[in-house]
């Protein structure tokens, strides 16, 4: 383990609460932004809204000048409106066999957690060239942070860095709630079981797992960036029968959003979760814990760990698949500590 402090680098209380003020600042009015795009694509496509910023224009002008030549505009610009808002009401956009929504993915569910990529947690992208330009690819990575918003902030970093559309495997609990299960589906979600995987990735997708599953998103402060058991090696089996190259992913600073300190184990039981962590600020804060802390990361892509050389028959070979999670795991736990020696503080790194 990498010693640090919480803080990492010193620096005086003053100097902190200012730079922390400046962080939410930006978020803030990157999130207002944000918002604006999210109402906007909500009833209609982006494109539809351009008609409509036309018509508004084209009144200004007229009222300005009395030119009512910019009537024919205003007609014009309707006719167009009307047609795009049309299309959309009827559901001229396609949703996968696995419940995807493209259209949902790009102009409501990105815009929606950019501001956070950008502006709160301030993701450094290391290594994105690594992602397949096109084609298949599996992204393996690391997991804390006691939510799975490392889960979203890499698919903000695969969209904006590497130009794909990321499908996550994801975990049982997170496809069966009645509110999460319909929004992760149409963000590009499904379960994490071989064959859907298989699927995808033979359809040429790139598609994110996180072995460690909740051992590693729930495990306590003081084993952070202390990798979990991979499992038996399952997403490895996948990728070699699928014939898709594995990249390994190494996140630095999910660990301190929400450092856990403890769990509550008799309401974890009862709401039918994993665990219900205690943090410096839940359940202290109520709602306010769930914010959680500005903490820098920094995201880093290896590259490619090649699997069709081997052909789909060494998914049955139990020694292939051992020797190529033990390289994975490997790769992603060297990454973290070497990222970790080079940031100089949680916050600011």
């Amino acid at each position: 383990m990498v010693g640090e402090g919480f803080l990492g680098a010193t620096t005086t209380s003053d100097a902190a609460a200012t730079e922390i003020g400046r962080i939410v600042d930006r978020f803030l009015t990157s999130m207002r932004s944000s918002i604006g795009q999210v109402l906007e694509a909500l009833p209609v496509d982006a494109e539809a809204l351009a008609p409509i910023r036309d018509v508004a224009r084209n009144v200004d002008v007229m009222l300005a000048t009395g030119d009512v030549s910019a009537l024919s505009g205003i007609v014009d610009a309707i006719n167009g409106a009307g047609e795009l808002i049309a299309t959309r009401v009827t559901g001229a956009y396609e949703i996968d066999e696995f419940g995807f929504d493209e259209h949902f993915h790009r102009t409501v569910w990105l815009p929606m957690w950019r501001p956070m990529f950008e502006h709160w947690f301030r993701v450094e992208v290391i290594g994105a060239e690594n992602i397949p330009a096109e084609g298949a690819g599996l992204i393996v990575s690391n997991h804390a942070g006691v939510l799975p918003v490392d889960g979203l902030m890499t698919t903000v970093a695969v969209n904006d860095h590497a130009g794909r559309a990321l499908r996550l495997l994801a975990a049982d609990l997170a496809m069966t709630l009645p509110l999460s299960a319909p929004l992760a589906r149409r963000a590009g979600a499904t379960l994490a079981c071989a064959a859907d995987a298989e699927r995808l990735l033979e359809s040429g997708h790139v598609v994110a797992v996180w072995p460690e599953g909740f051992k590693g998103l729930g495990k306590p402060f003081a084993d952070r960036y202390r990798l979990q058991r991979f499992g038996r090696g399952g997403f490895v089996s996948t990728a070699l029968a699928a014939g898709a190259p594995i990249i390994p992913c190494s996140v630095v600073g999910s660990e301190e959003i929400y450092p856990k300190l403890g769990e509550i184990p008799a309401l974890a039981r009862l709401f039918g979760v994993p665990y219900l962590p205690i943090t410096p600020t839940f359940p202290l804060l109520g709602g306010l814990g769930g914010i959680p802390l500005p903490t820098k990361w920094t995201m880093e892509f290896g590259e490619p760990i090649e699997t069709a050389h081997l052909g789909p028959e060494a998914a049955d070979d139990p020694m292939v698949v051992f020797e190529i999670t033990d390289q994975v795991r490997e790769t992603i736990q060297n990454t973290l500590f070497r990222n970790l020696a080079r940031r100089g503080s949680v916050f600011f790194g």
